[in-house]
């Protein structure tokens, strides 16, 4: 097993200051056996609700978790919404015999009654796949190509790895989706992926998408909302302010797994990737992912302007401004857009993260970094 020093330290960290906390993350990411480090299967503390014999112990809830004492894991947890007012009230005894681990497939947007009963009470750790700094540094290539869900990167074979991508796609679209009360046919949802991978890395252009499936504005940006909620995309938003320059402020969209990403692609094996169209694009996702795991920012942006300046990320942490550049290049030089976003944007540091293997710097403030340098240093 490929050990998570990194997100066992977040849940821990979280478990000691906070009554309930909420491991959230896509569907097969390693919730579960994360949680189990801390809570036994077979333990009295541990409700797994897609088992029949939790859900029977759960049938009259305030009881089944009243008596409960030290850390109470209750995993797949939007599939039973009516417990968050159950939780609220276990949370505020005096003195606290229990506290909450609760799993879940779906961002606190999605499960709003947690939002709502638990205001104020649960804290959110975000867990995805590996990380890079799980596996080192000489797995990137593979790592890049599979994805970072443990099953496919994990998988003996570069056939097993697609199988089990495409098998996690199909299975998501027809029956996850579903299970959420969320009611989209999954032939037109797949069709929405499929097109999105192809439009991956680029700024949202929800009439191009409304057009091609012959949908309307709404329901294209409906589909967006949903897949970001539920890990599979993810949304940057654009950050704007009073420069004198026009400036993009629609979201740049990305599908969130690398290997999920080739899977809709058709691309089959490091050779394909490195051929492909999109493979410029893929690198990017791929290491905004990393990047943004390894930093943890208070708040994310990407910047660009209608004269073509941009910058791939606009970190801010601890109050200082922080860009990220995503080059997939043997040697990356100083342009104008760096220039120009170095100083418009009053940043602390600029990086310009590189699949090579040595760090230089270009500028006072801006240095290339390795991705798998970047990414252990943070």
């Amino acid at each position: 097993m490929i050990s998570r020093p990194h997100d066992k330290a977040l849940v821990q960290r979280a478990l000691k200051r906070s009554r309930i906390v909420g491991l959230l993350g896509p569907r097969q990411c390693g919730k579960t056996t994360l949680a189990r480090q801390f809570v036994r299967s077979d333990s009295e503390n541990y409700f797994d609700l897609e088992d029949p014999r939790s859900l029977a112990r759960l049938e009259q809830p305030d009881l089944a978790l009243a008596g409960l004492k030290g850390t109470v894991v209750i995993d797949e947890v939007q599939r039973r919404p009516d417990l968050f007012p159950i939780l609220r009230v276990l949370a505020d005894r005096r003195p606290l015999p229990a506290r909450f681990l609760i799993l879940g497939s779906a961002s606190p947007d999605l499960l709003r009654q947690s939002s709502e009963s638990l205001a104020g009470r649960i804290e959110i750790v975000q867990l995805e796949g590996f990380r890079l700094s799980d596996i080192g540094a000489s797995s990137q290539d593979r790592h890049w190509l599979r994805g970072g869900f443990p099953l496919s990167y994990t998988a003996r074979t570069e056939a097993d790895s697609l199988a089990w991508r495409r098998n996690f796609i199909q299975t998501f679209i027809e029956r996850d989706i579903s299970q959420m009360g969320i009611s989209i046919p999954s032939a037109a949802l797949g069709r929405f992926w499929n097109m999105v991978a192809h439009y991956s890395g680029q700024i949202w252009k929800g009439a191009d998408l409304s057009r091609s499936l012959a949908v309307s504005e709404t329901t294209v940006r409906r589909h967006l909302d949903l897949m970001t909620g539920v890990f599979m995309f993810r949304q940057l938003q654009p950050w704007f302010e009073n420069l004198g320059k026009r400036q993009v402020k629609s979201p740049k969209i990305y599908i969130r797994d690398s290997g999920l990403l080739h899977a809709l692609l058709g691309i089959t094996n490091k050779r394909e990737l490195e051929l492909h169209p999109k493979v410029g694009a893929s690198w990017e996702g791929y290491a905004v992912e990393e990047v943004l795991k390894a930093f943890q920012p208070d708040e994310v942006y990407y910047w660009a302007t209608h004269q073509g300046a941009e910058l791939d990320l606009l970190l801010f942490k601890r109050g200082r401004r922080i860009g990220v550049e995503c080059k997939r290049e043997d040697a990356p030089r100083f342009t104008a857009s760096m220039r120009i976003a170095l100083s418009d944007l009053r940043l602390d540091k600029l990086y310009v993260v590189y699949p090579g293997a040595q760090s230089y710097k270009l500028a006072k403030n801006v240095e290339v970094v390795p991705l798998s340098e970047m990414v252990d240093s943070v």
